[in-house]
């Protein structure tokens, strides 16, 4: 379904862009609670940095899995179908949270965090592409920005859980107001409820049918068609490099400056919050530069940017030089997102928009789920310097087979 009117902010497709848009940001505030959190549920529930990134990493792998069939059936169903059981899901995910109390129920937390993120992101990026073709860069970027938004929000109930006053954070740290005794499991009841609303709110816009079909995956021919020329399988396998790196870096950034650069966990829980101040800017300029110069190239600017940025960070040492580091491999990484999303979807035929996109993500995810794994490991066997290294190796393997790509289009 293609509409004449593109409008972004008008509209039923504006309108529908706006709902789906914020209910990503809220879900990725629920999920990156987990990250600037991550030092106080480790000592709270008494896990070791290797357990928990294998929980973040079992999050990642549910979300990476329920990716294609979410994708695939949401082109056989119709994607308010899949959209609003992610919805229930995710609420379920945080109520679940909120109570956690043992390590066990953590992880059923983040397990079904990941079902429901899994259930939501590919049928609502698929609804978006039906709805915005000549602008779908600009569309996708804003709804990418969505993770950004929730990323800040989520670093700022981690200020206030940890306790901005004694962040070190001066003038800034008076503006968040801290709260005494508050426990890491307080922000994620209303995150539930404010999904539950956001649902309800989807529910009375929606204008697609809840329509249920043949349970028919066709993985074998979509595999297919994602690898079919050489081009494509190594951008697949520059995304999945990318990815990893994502999941190692989401997930460990504010554990890495607190244990590796010796600073508190609110000030680790405010910088971790810059990253994503740049990304709600960076992802729509991204996804507009991205709809006008090749994609491809726009990718590979980012990853090179990311690459310096990243190798400043490990030589840091005065919080202005690991700032301005933050804020420049922020504006590279977050540039991927919206360019990854189009690629993929312009690719992609009408009827199978869902399951192409899904089985990509499915296999970008999927690396994804090994970053964590990767970090927490490698940090506890070596350290953290050594771990950074291998992820700017990484993203110069990643930039490399896009640019070949770019050079044989």
């Amino acid at each position: 379904m293609t509409t004449r009117d593109e409008s972004l902010f008008a509209g039923y497709g504006g309108r529908m862009l706006g709902s789906l848009a914020l209910a990503w940001a809220v879900l990725q505030l629920g999920r990156f609670l987990l990250s600037p959190l991550l030092p106080a549920i480790i000592d709270d529930l008494g896990i070791t940095t290797v357990t928990a990134g294998f929980v973040l990493g079992g999050f990642q792998a549910v979300y990476a899995v329920v990716q294609y069939p979410s994708g695939r059936l949401s082109d056989r169903f119709s994607r308010a179908a899949l959209i609003v059981p992610g919805l229930a899901a995710l609420t379920a995910a945080c109520l679940l949270l909120a109570s956690a109390v043992s390590p066990l129920l953590f992880a059923g937390g983040a397990l079904a965090l990941g079902l429901g993120k899994g259930l939501y992101a590919i049928p609502s990026r698929a609804l978006l592409s039906d709805l915005f073709v000549e602008r779908r860069g600009q569309a996708l970027g804003l709804y990418a920005a969505g993770t950004d938004v929730g990323g800040v929000l989520a670093s700022l109930a981690a200020l206030v859980v940890t306790g901005a006053g004694a962040a070190g954070l001066g003038p800034v740290g008076t503006l968040v107001p801290t709260v005494p005794g508050l426990s890491w499991r307080a922000p994620f009841l209303p995150v539930a409820v404010a999904l539950f609303v956001l649902g309800v709110v989807y529910v009375r816009w929606n204008r697609d049918p809840y329509r249920l079909g043949r349970m028919d995956l066709g993985l074998g021919a979509t595999v297919r068609r994602l690898g079919a020329t050489r081009g494509q399988r190594e951008g697949l396998v520059a995304f999945s490099i990318f990815f990893f790196v994502v999941g190692a870096w989401v997930n460990f950034l504010p554990t890495y400056l607190a244990q590796g650069k010796g600073t508190s966990e609110a000030l680790a829980a405010g910088l971790f919050a810059v990253m994503f101040v740049v990304g709600i800017g960076a992802k729509p300029l991204a996804g507009l530069v991205s709809d006008r110069f090749p994609r491809r190239a726009v990718g590979v600017a980012g990853l090179s940017l990311a690459v310096v940025a990243l190798s400043g960070l490990v030589l840091a040492s005065a919080l202005w030089a690991v700032t301005g580091a933050i804020v420049l491999f922020a504006l590279g990484y977050k540039s991927l997102f919206p360019v990854t999303d189009a690629v993929l979807l312009d690719a992609a035929p009408d009827d199978n928009t869902g399951g192409d996109l899904g089985a990509a993500r499915a296999l970008f995810q999927g690396a994804g789920a090994f970053g964590p794994v990767y970090m927490g490991s490698v940090a506890a066997v070596a350290d953290y310097t050594v771990a950074l290294t291998g992820l700017a190796v990484c993203l110069l393997a990643s930039a490399g087979l896009l640019a070949r790509g770019l050079v044989r289009a």
